[in-house]
């Protein structure tokens, strides 16, 4: 069943009966009073007075019976009434990392300036970008921004803390949707994102390809690393693992030397790449796991190997763009910031409308983009 909030606020005065007016009917050029309003509707005056002030107790039905009454009589226009009729917009806040990763700064300029998008959806969206990697301070920031919302989407780390932030918010009434990484046995409502396990595989298989000698039990071995934002992160365990898994299956040449956590930070991931490019000389292949992948870029430009060391990373942003095009990274797996922030929006509004979570919401799709394929 749909409800109904009436987002139109009247002063007090104008729900007050009129003494001068006679009890039984409306005289001409009178205005018509709550006790017409509720004669119309067949209601009681407290009621026309819970409605018209958008105090709860009331059903929905009877909310439309009061507004239909009030517009009849001239008391509410028309125009008013399908606008009171609308249920009050849904307040949505988005928690994601900090800014330092261009991709996390795509999504929250994309919330930041999709109020025209999301008008049909009749939500106002917030996003806020915190401390991505610190359970305790993640944990608190979920509390805290969850209660003054309507629903909750952050990308979740996979820690304790966070699990019972989540399930407290829930408990209230408050629901909540995993973004980019997801949280196990947590009562979120639903996870939006690529399958990172896939994604993994993805990568791996990219990369033996590039570098040949699939299935070539004799190939010569060759030494690949991996740099990830934090395994703390469900999302980049799992890429992690299909990575790992794929090069067991077609391309056992491929040794993985190194796996380094770079926090999703360009001048961290840089440090990291320049230690695995010198300790590492005959390194060929690196793939990043997590964002900021321009720091591993810039890596290997200055060691001079960026056409010798075959380079996978995530999220097309304008700098990632510009290394594909140069040649520096060979491929990048991608999810649409759009899509992923509308799929939010209508996971949210099925459940304010009590349907499945997912009820005709799309699963976020692996984009793999190539120099040649750019949009």
């Amino acid at each position: 069943m749909m409800v109904f909030d009436v987002n139109i606020k009247y002063p007090a005065m104008a729900f007050s009966p009129d003494p001068r007016l006679p009890a039984d009917g409306i005289t001409d050029g009178a205005r018509a009073r709550v006790t017409d309003i509720a004669r119309a509707a067949g209601v009681s005056t407290a009621t026309v007075d819970r409605v018209l002030n958008q105090r709860p107790g009331v059903r929905a039905a009877t909310m439309q019976k009061v507004l239909k009454a009030a517009a009849a009589l001239d008391y509410l226009p028309e125009a008013d009434l399908y606008k009171a009729m609308q249920p009050k917009p849904m307040r949505l806040v988005f928690l994601l990392p900090p800014q330092s990763n261009r991709f996390m700064q795509m999504l929250g300029d994309y919330i930041a300036f999709s109020e025209e998008q999301l008008a049909p959806f009749n939500v106002k969206c917030k996003c806020h970008h915190i401390e991505g990697f610190n359970p305790s301070v993640l944990a608190k920031r979920l509390l805290h921004y969850g209660r003054q919302a309507d629903g909750v989407a952050f990308m979740a780390l996979e820690h304790p803390l966070v699990r019972e932030a989540v399930n407290t918010l829930v408990a209230e009434g408050i629901p909540v949707v995993t973004l980019i990484s997801d949280l196990s046995n947590s009562r979120r409502a639903a996870y939006v994102g690529m399958d990172n396990r896939a994604a993994g595989r993805t990568a791996g298989y990219l990369l033996g390809r590039f570098l040949g000698g699939a299935g070539n039990a004799k190939a010569k071995p060759m030494k690949v690393a991996m740099i990830a934002g934090s395994l703390s992160y469900r999302g980049h365990e799992e890429r992690e693992m299909g990575f790992l898994h794929v090069l067991e299956e077609m391309f056992p040449h491929l040794q993985v030397v190194g796996l380094r956590e770079g926090h999703d930070d360009a001048d961290t991931n840089y440090k990291q790449a320049r230690t695995l490019l010198e300790q590492y000389p005959d390194l060929v292949g690196m793939y990043n796991i997590g964002g900021a992948s321009d720091g591993v870029g810039r890596a290997l430009r200055e060691s001079g190997r960026e056409q010798k060391v075959v380079f996978i990373g995530h999220g097309l942003t304008p700098d990632t763009r510009g290394l594909l095009i140069d040649g520096t990274v060979d491929a990048i797996l991608t999810q649409h910031p759009q899509n992923m922030i509308m799929n939010c929006v209508r996971i949210f509004g099925n459940l304010r409308e009590k349907k499945e979570a997912l009820a005709g919401v799309e699963a976020v799709r692996i984009s793999v983009m190539l120099r040649e394929n750019l949009p």
